[in-house]
């Protein structure tokens, strides 16, 4: 911007300079006051147009959308997932429900982001679109400044000429005419100077308006293409990045999820893998017990030697009470035999002798 205003303060064309002062006709007071008046009535239409880019409500409502959009960015705060939940939290299964939570609020603030960043667009397009007419209103304005410089050269090279050359001329004529139109005309010459001379100083009042409106149109531009650029920024790194920052949260949580998993399934092969010793080395040691027992238990040895013992007292007691039953039962048949054979003798015998 400095170079442009470096152009704009450099020396007016001579030929237009000269073309201007041509139409400067100080007996016509007509010319006096319609110099420059259309280079003055430019500043009207540049002030119209700064206020308005000034008052541009796209501005307003691009950074209250744009306020909208980090505040609802930074109130879906993700990094709770990364922290590690407590004992009582994994009791409770807090790790997986908030996962959910968090699913459930990123869809439903996806769509607020998605609806603010299209406005944001939106906007950002009414934003180039007016730093590219705020680009033509500066080229104006530099044209008007410059048109304002050249009329003021052309003033001043009148006024100039008037005072070192009209002027004089005139004095001289009324000087050597005393009671002539001369004097009046030299009155009316010097008015007519005095008016342009005034009207000049208006052109640099104005000139200066020009000057001070270059910076400040440079000034809305550069605001009007910062929020651009942020607007820009925030939907192409910050928007990105957030969902970025959930996705690697929530890789995070599952990562964290599948640790726990994997590590509740090695604490139960420990148990197994403990259990399973613990009953090899009972089964072991039974087993191996009962092979070191031998074939048979020195008291089952000595039960059974005592069980036989027995046996064989009861045997030989029984094989005598029986050898002395079937003695007792000899005798007891013999007599009885002999009973028979008494009864039989004594039958017979008494036949005989009856008989």
């Amino acid at each position: 911007m400095s170079d442009e205003l470096t152009k704009a303060t450099t020396a007016p064309t001579p030929a237009r300079v000269q073309e201007l002062a041509g139409s400067i006709d100080l007996a016509d007071p007509g010319t006096i006051l319609r110099f420059g008046a259309e280079a003055q009535n430019r500043a009207a239409a540049a002030a119209d147009a700064m206020l308005g880019a000034a008052r541009n409500p796209a501005t307003g409502e691009a950074g209250e959308a744009l306020s909208g959009l980090l505040d609802t960015l930074r109130g879906f705060d993700v990094t709770k997932l990364s922290e590690k939940p407590g004992l009582v939290g994994r009791l409770l299964g807090r790790g997986q429900k908030q996962v959910t939570t968090i699913m459930h609020r990123y869809e439903t603030v996806r769509g607020q982001i998605e609806a603010i960043g299209d406005k944001l667009d939106g906007h950002r397009t009414h934003l180039l679109e007016d730093v590219e007419r705020l680009e033509r209103l500066y080229l104006a304005t530099l044209d008007w400044f410059h048109a304002l410089a050249e009329h003021i050269a052309a003033g001043e090279t009148v006024l100039a000429r008037t005072d070192n050359e009209v002027i004089p001329a005139a004095l001289r004529e009324a000087e050597s005419a005393p009671g002539t139109l001369a004097a009046q005309r030299l009155a009316d010459l010097r008015g007519a100077r005095d008016e342009l001379d005034r009207r000049v100083h208006d052109l640099r009042l104005t000139r200066q308006v020009a000057m001070q409106s270059l910076p400040a149109l440079r000034l809305i531009q550069e605001n009007d293409k910062a929020l651009a650029a942020k607007i820009h920024s925030v939907l192409a790194n910050t928007v990105p990045l957030w969902r970025t920052q959930l996705a690697q949260a929530l890789a995070i949580q599952r990562m964290r999820d599948a640790g726990a998993a994997v590590r509740s399934a090695t604490d139960l092969t420990n148990k197994l893998l403990t259990a399973n010793a613990e009953t090899l080395r009972a089964a072991n040691a039974e087993a191996r017990t009962e092979l070191e027992r031998g074939v048979f238990d020195l008291d089952a040895v000595k039960q059974a030697n005592a069980a036989l013992v027995a046996t064989l007292e009861d045997t030989l007691r029984i094989a005598a009470e029986g050898r002395a039953t079937r003695q007792n039962a000899t005798k007891e048949l013999a007599l009885a035999e002999q009973q028979i054979r008494k009864a039989l003798t004594d039958t017979r015998d008494a036949r005989l002798h009856g008989g």
